[in-house]
């Protein structure tokens, strides 16, 4: 049986429509165009239905054949969602207060479907987390209340099922899969104690030994928590408003990885700077993250938090898997210029490089063969439309909104797992008529009157860092790729040159330098406290050898062990004093 043909949901503040797939999207005869400006748009998990709300009404309607599900009159609606098994519609609208409501309205509202029946009205000041989480069987919806979180169970929202009680509750995480649920906690410090994440099981909410694992951590403003498909770990990304150190714009942030097993860690990254993105394999064995100033880098980490690939240095802030995991889209949005790098993860091999200048939206068509890239308002309004890829760079369809309209969301119809299966990995573009968009390799400026002349010397702002393996060999140590080892040559030979280019500020009086070797070999001076002296810098000498032959081999080392290294040249100089006293 072959798989459907995914939809494609487009809303543009004159009128809400339907297309029908790729590789290119026509209007879906099922479906009746909504004329009328469209506020928000969503599909069910499952994709059988979709809901929009255009300042009059709300409608439901089914996806395969566009017959009308309920219709609700909220015209102040902003938001909506289907909860998991498409039993309630979740309705939220901005809380306001009046003269002759002081206290104000329930703004949130639960519906049944299809009866179109009122089931819950709440209210929800905020719109942060304001739409409750199910577990994908409906048996456990979790909300927060007055910084405690409140537990439902199978849709009966009379009565509280359960709660968790805990300091400030500010962010809670609800695990995907089936039962059993977990949830995952973070309470902000205060008066001097850390910030927290937990993860527990329900219904053990309370008492000793209850947590499934606990992470606690200083400077954090707010966090994002992300389980991974299995609900086997979470990544936290904790991050503060200001820098204290004055060295970033955004703040600062840090990565935690907890396991349900209990284990937890702090994820050592390479470069410093913010982290733009964090993403989660499909798979729940991986994940990427974006980080460091730019250039900024992205690597893979497996479950040990130990780097598997690193893609080097690039202009990128976001990181796409494919629905199956087997590709992975690293790209640059936002204040850069739209470069999209496409990698076929099992063999770490670049696909394809497509550039969409000025997107502010990016995301995978579930067959995984094919992405769209928009640029939204109210992000941008100016040239809003939307382009339809082949992941290879091939642009297969493009639209650009009526002059004078907006272009505010486009999605793709969702399906369960296993739907599309995955396929082989092309790397020729696919045929199409508006050709492709490789981004073309920068090159740096010349003034009209220079282009004549020879070419100066290139000198880089930024050093560029090749991509380089970092799975563990079968000797133990980390293989880098010929490019990599060839690189990290260059950079070792290079520095060496510059040493020897140093000049001596004492030529005559230098002394000859000692190896470690040397002077473990030497003899005793029969003084038991130099000689004890003597010990321990041959210690902390083979210790920095271990730890310049780690770094040698692809290790990223702590800062501590860098500072250690830097402490050599003084080590062998206190060495060499002990040595030549009488």
């Amino acid at each position: 049986m072959a798989p459907p043909i995914p939809l494609l949901a487009v809303c543009e503040s004159d009128g809400t429509s339907l297309l029908c797939g790729p590789p290119r999207c026509e209007q879906y005869s099922s479906f009746q165009r909504d004329s009328r400006p469209s506020r928000y748009l969503t599909f069910s998990k499952d994709g059988t239905l979709i809901g929009w709300c255009n300042g009059h009404s709300v409608s439901v309607v089914k996806c395969a054949d566009g017959s009308v599900v309920s219709t609700f009159d909220l015209p102040k609606t902003a938001l909506l969602e289907f909860s998991p098994l498409n039993n309630i519609l979740v309705t939220w609208q901005p809380y306001t207060k009046t003269q002759d409501s002081p206290q104000g309205d329930a703004n949130l509202q639960l519906w049944e479907l299809p009866s179109g029946r009122l089931v819950k009205a709440l209210y929800q000041k905020k719109v942060d987390s304001w739409c409750p989480r199910w577990t994908e069987d409906e048996k456990v919806c979790v909300r927060s209340v007055n910084n405690e979180l409140h537990f439902f169970e199978n849709n009966d929202f009379n009565s509280i099922a359960n709660k968790l009680h805990m300091q400030k509750v500010s962010d809670f995480a609800v695990s995907s899969g089936a039962q059993p649920c977990k949830v995952a906690i973070y309470v902000p410090g205060s008066k001097g104690a850390p910030s927290f994440v937990r993860l527990y099981q329900y219904p053990v909410l309370g008492g000793p030994g209850a947590a499934l694992a606990n992470k606690s951590f200083f400077k954090a403003d707010k966090v994002m928590m992300q389980w991974n498909q299995k609900a086997s770990a979470v990544l936290v990304t904790a991050s503060t408003e200001v820098d204290k150190s004055g060295a970033s714009y955004y703040g600062e942030q840090t990565l935690h990885y907890l396991g349900v097993n209990g284990e937890t860690a702090l994820v050592q990254l390479a470069k410093n700077g913010p982290i733009y993105d964090v993403a989660w394999s499909p798979n729940s064995l991986e994940f990427c993250v974006v980080y460091g100033f730019m250039p900024a880098k992205a690597t893979v980490f497996n479950l040990k938090c130990e780097a598997v690939f690193d893609f080097g240095t690039g202009p990128r802030n976001a990181a796409y898997y494919s629905p199956q995991g087997h590709i992975l889209v690293l790209a640059g949005f936002g204040n850069l210029r739209g470069k999209m790098e496409v990698w076929d993860v099992k063999k770490y091999k670049q696909v394809s490089t497509p550039q969409a200048p000025d997107a502010t939206f990016f995301s995978w068509c579930p067959d995984g063969e094919h992405i769209v890239t928009a640029t939204c308002a109210p992000r941008l309004r100016v040239s809003n439309g939307y382009k339809i890829w082949h992941y290879t760079g091939s642009v297969l369809q493009k639209h650009d909104v009526a002059e004078g309209a907006e272009l505010r969301d486009v999605r793709w119809q969702p399906f369960p797992d296993g739907i599309f299966p995955e396929r082989p990995i092309r790397h020729q573009a696919a045929p199409s008529e508006l050709g492709s968009t490789q981004a073309a390799p920068t090159q740096a400026y010349r003034p009209p009157a220079l282009r004549h002349l020879p070419a100066a010397p290139s000198s880089k702002l930024h050093e560029e860092e090749p991509p380089q393996n970092l799975r563990t060999g079968p000797g133990g140590e980390k293989s880098l790729s010929k490019t990599a080892l060839k690189n990290q040559r260059k950079r070792e030979a290079k520095k060496a040159a510059k040493l020897e280019a140093k000049p001596d500020p004492e030529p005559q009086s230098a002394p000859a330098p000692v190896s470690h070797s040397q002077s473990e070999a030497s003899s005793g001076s029969g003084d038991p406290e130099m000689d004890k002296k003597i010990k321990n810098l041959n210690k902390k000498l083979r210790a920095i050898e271990e730890l310049k032959e780690q770094q040698a081999s692809g290790k990223v080392l702590q800062k501590n062990q860098v500072e250690k290294i830097q402490k050599e040249e003084q080590l062998l100089k206190e060495l060499q004093a002990l040595q030549v006293k009488p």
